[in-house]
């Protein structure tokens, strides 16, 4: 069977981008050697946030949540990750946790951004937690968000990361994920997450599915993945740090964050019953008033 050929596969902002959630608080930046997709969201002289997405997300996925961080007094700055959404992606030989860091970091240097709070969501968070150990950010929270930070137990720490790298180097991998990514086929793909999102939500990750080049980021993101050293170094991060976990996430364990909790020198737990991985997308007034209160507690903590 012969698939159709793609115009363009990469999400195209006028196309793709004509109704995206908080459009007017969008620009383009370059920094990096990239083109970025960045939101800003508050007052320019407010206390700095930072927040990442997850892989094969974009900036919609802080849609809910955002303006509530920004309405509580934080200038909110949210990229589209390297590859994903509207951003340009990385050459292959920077597609790695610590080159993604780096890459951030200069983003954040290039928008004179010093982080006061830093929420990351899955690999957001493990992106943003590398940035904390390589001192290019030191922020007075780190937020993990149902935080991908540890390896896959067991043989599948080895196997997922090398099945990743196959389908991203078959270049009609990507091509194959978006002809078929129809609204059912997101929807189970994000039902199998444990979280229950609207329809708009839905579409928006249907919209980015169908790029194929949107697709190719995320592949390649997990393909370079290197959790391993990043659990390593952990127990060296002495950021506060809250591990905010989906009950019922399929996605990443939620004991994995309670055992994580074990090797962090300033961490805590909360447990979000009855929401999934993409909990900020499901509850964002829950989230936004957990971090703020987080955020109250650690600027009146001696670091």
């Amino acid at each position: 069977m012969l698939l159709p050929l793609l115009e363009d596969d990469r999400p195209d902002w006028e196309r793709d981008g004509r109704d995206w959630p908080h459009r007017a608080a969008s620009r383009f930046v370059e920094a990096a050697g990239l083109r970025w997709h960045v939101q800003e969201f508050g007052e320019p002289e407010a206390p700095a946030l930072l927040l990442l997405h997850g892989t094969g997300a974009a900036t919609h996925s802080w849609r809910g949540l955002a303006p509530l961080l920004a309405q509580n007094g934080f200038r909110v700055v949210a990229p589209d990750l390297p590859g994903h959404g509207f951003t340009d992606p990385l050459p292959a030989r920077r597609l790695s946790l610590p080159g993604m860091a780096e890459a951030v970091g200069d983003l954040a240097a290039g928008l004179g951004l010093t982080p006061r709070l830093a929420i990351g969501h899955s690999a957001g968070a493990a992106v943003l937690a590398r940035m904390c150990l390589d001192r290019r950010i030191a922020p007075d929270l780190l937020v993990a968000i149902n935080g991908a930070l540890t390896p896959f137990p067991g043989v599948a720490s080895f196997l997922f990361p090398g099945i990743a790298r196959m389908l991203f180097l078959n270049p009609v991998t990507p091509k194959v994920f978006a002809w078929s990514a129809d609204r059912a086929a997101v929807r189970r793909l994000i039902d199998g997450t444990g979280s229950r999102l609207d329809p708009q939500a839905l579409d928006l990750y249907r919209r980015l599915f169908t790029r194929a080049g949107h697709v190719s980021g995320a592949l390649g993101m997990m393909a370079n993945w290197d959790l391993p050293s990043l659990a390593r170094d952990l127990p060296r991060l002495a950021t506060r740090t809250l591990l905010i976990v989906g009950g019922d996430d399929k996605a990443i364990k939620p004991d994995d964050a309670f055992a994580l909790r074990e090797r962090l020198p300033n961490a805590r737990v909360e447990l979000l019953r009855g929401l999934g991985h993409l909990a900020h997308e499901e509850a964002p007034e829950r989230v936004a008033e957990i971090v703020l209160s987080e955020a109250g507690a650690a600027q009146t903590s001696p670091r």
